[in-house]
């Protein structure tokens, strides 16, 4: 376990510069000037000048590349050009914001999909499972955001039972405040992915239904529940594992999109903001520290097939 860890930590170094090579490429490619923050009305060129050449901007974009890596393996990721903070720490202080609702979301997520793929894997071509086809469909061709904005109206506009904005009421502080305030992002993005894993736990189900040792348990008397869901069931988690992995991706992008709706302060939201006043250190700091979230996942997704199915050597 040790050793294939390690292996894989390795393995993604390449992965990391080659991310790291693109997003600083993109950046120097962008339309804008970074000097431009710092520059008021009636400053003199020379002024400007000097403020290029403190940030280094001045330099051939190969040594800025170089100075710029060198201190990101110091674990110093600039400073913001809109607020002058510490990029980490502004990624660290909403990383447990996030972290939280992607945890939240793909846990719901995964909890729903087992049991409605099982269902409708059982039940194929009957109503049910017409059912359940119709709902994961309508679930993959609706966007996130539209999800969200008829959410926010039905629950909070006109029903007034949720809050929309934001993490917390002002002057609250309490973990059920919290809890309501997450309930709508968390149930769009987890949507966002229930749907994709339906599909895929349903058709794993029909395979494992033709196997023989669920004929076998048929014949010992074994009823249907007890098949599908302590036999059946077991053989399903492992393509649901494979589908964790392959789409944080997806789940990084899905929680940009959330956050930014719903106003939760994470690094989704950071992002966008930093998209928008042009603070270059910060979108390659989300950029960077998203890459190395996504390679995280995979090699979690990876060490949990041991656990699945124990017939998976690790050390290949």
């Amino acid at each position: 376990m040790r050793q294939l860890i390690v292996r894989r930590l390795l393995q993604t170094l390449p992965m990391l510069f080659f991310v790291s090579v693109v997003c600083f490429a993109m950046i120097k490619l962008a339309p804008g000037d970074p000097v431009l923050s710092f520059v008021t009305p009636n400053m003199h060129a020379d002024d400007i000048e000097r403020i290029r050449h403190n940030l280094g901007l001045d330099k051939p974009a190969y040594i800025q590349y170089l100075i710029w890596i060198k201190e990101i393996l110091q674990g110093n990721f600039g400073y913001s050009l809109v607020n002058h903070q510490p990029v980490l720490d502004q990624i660290l202080e909403r990383l447990p914001a996030t972290a939280g609702l992607m945890g939240s979301a793909i846990g719901l997520a995964v909890l729903l999909a087992i049991p409605l793929g099982l269902i409708a894997g059982a039940n194929r071509n009957r109503w049910v499972d017409k059912l359940i086809n119709f709902l994961s469909y309508v679930g993959i061709s609706v966007p996130l955001f539209w999800l969200a904005i008829l959410l926010m109206y039905l629950f909070a506009i006109k029903l007034h039972l949720l809050p929309i904005m934001g993490m917390r009421t002002i002057g609250v502080e309490s973990a059920f405040d919290v809890f309501k305030h997450a309930i709508l992002p968390c149930t769009v993005l987890a949507f966002g992915f229930l749907a994709g894993y339906v599909r895929y736990i349903r058709s794993s189900t029909i395979g494992q239904l033709k196997e023989e040792y669920v004929q076998i348990q048929y014949a010992f008397g074994s009823n249907k529940t007890t098949i599908l869901f302590r036999h059946v069931m077991k053989h399903v988690l492992l393509p649901v594992i494979t589908l964790l992995g392959m789409s944080m991706g997806d789940l990084v992008a899905g929680a940009i999109v959330t956050e930014t709706v719903f106003s939760w302060p994470g690094i989704g939201s950071l992002g966008m903001t930093a998209v928008k006043g042009m603070d270059y250190p910060v979108i390659m700091g989300i950029t960077l520290f998203s890459s190395l979230m996504l390679i995280i996942g995979n090699l979690v997704a990876d060490i949990l097939y041991s656990f699945v199915d124990p017939r998976i050597k690790l050390t290949r």
